[in-house]
C-alpha cells in the first residue's frame, strides 16, 4: 500500500504539465467560461517560472536530478515525476511544431482544433493520473509509462 504522503505528492506534481497546457484552452474558455477555473492550480508554478531566471528549466532540472534520479526517494514519487517530465517534454515538442505551423499560416480553424485536442487530451491524461495516484495505483499511460520505467 502506498502511503498517503506519497500519493498527495504524486498528485500535486501533475500541476506542472497542466501549467504548460492551460494556454491551449483559449478556444474552450471562450465558449465555456466556467472552464477558466481550471487555470487556477497553475498560479504557483507561474509565479516560480516568471520570477526565477530560467524558472521552467530549473524546475525541470530539479525534478529530473533531484527527484526522478534520486534513489532515496520512494519509487512511486520517482515514477510519477518521470512521467510528468516526459509529458512536459511531449508538450514542448508539440509547442515547437505548432509554432512552425503558425509560421506556415495554417487555417485558424485547424489551429483551434489542434489546441483543443492537446488541451482535452492532456486534461484527460492528467485527470486519469491524478485519480490513479490518489487511489495508490501507478498510472499506466501508454508509451509514457514504459519510457518512465526504462528511465528509472
Amino acid at each position: 500500500m502506498i502511503p498517503l504522503k506519497e500519493r498527495i505528492i504524486s498528485t500535486m506534481l501533475y500541476i506542472l504539465p497542466w501549467s504548460d497546457v492551460v494556454p491551449y484552452g483559449s478556444y474552450i474558455y471562450s465558449n465555456f467560461p466556467i472552464f477558466e477555473l481550471l487555470a487556477l492550480p497553475r498560479i504557483p508554478i507561474l509565479i516560480v517560472q516568471q520570477n526565477l531566471p530560467f524558472g521552467d528549466f530549473l524546475i525541470f532540472l530539479i525534478l529530473f536530478l533531484g527527484v526522478a534520479k534520486n534513489y532515496k526517494i520512494p519509487y512511486f514519487i520517482r515514477f510519477n515525476t518521470m512521467q510528468i517530465l516526459l509529458l512536459k517534454l511531449g508538450l514542448i515538442i508539440f509547442n515547437y511544431g505548432y509554432i512552425l505551423l503558425i509560421r506556415v499560416n495554417i487555417n485558424s480553424a485547424i489551429g483551434d482544433f489542434l489546441e483543443t485536442i492537446i488541451f482535452v487530451g492532456t486534461l484527460t491524461i492528467i485527470l486519469f493520473a491524478i485519480t490513479q495516484c490518489s487511489r495508490g495505483f501507478k498510472p499506466d499511460i501508454p508509451i509514457v509509462s514504459e519510457a518512465a520505467e526504462m528511465q528509472i
